[in-house]
């Protein structure tokens, strides 16, 4: 992955993001030699997304299949948040 450094973005603007993304498809920002941050374009962020609610969907899926659940009211389940250490 190739990275920019704050003083690379600092001068070369959203241009030097735009010029990484055309040969990657993430790119890393630095600060003080240490990545900071990763960006991606927005399409690529949204299938990323799309993948996480899948898999937690399943994970989901699986936990009411093995029994993994409660059913409580609304009341009882803020009860229950509260009295969490």
């Amino acid at each position: 992955m190739q990275s920019i450094s704050a003083n690379d973005l600092k001068t070369g603007g959203i241009g030097a993001i735009s010029r990484a993304l055309q040969t990657q498809r993430e790119v890393g920002l630095s600060v003080r030699g240490e990545l900071r941050f990763v960006v991606m374009e927005a399409d690529a962020y949204q299938r990323l997304r799309d993948c996480e609610l899948e898999i937690a969907l399943l994970e989901t899926r699986a936990d009411l299949a093995a029994g993994r659940m409660l059913r409580e009211s609304v009341d009882d389940h803020l009860q229950r948040l509260d009295s969490m250490p």
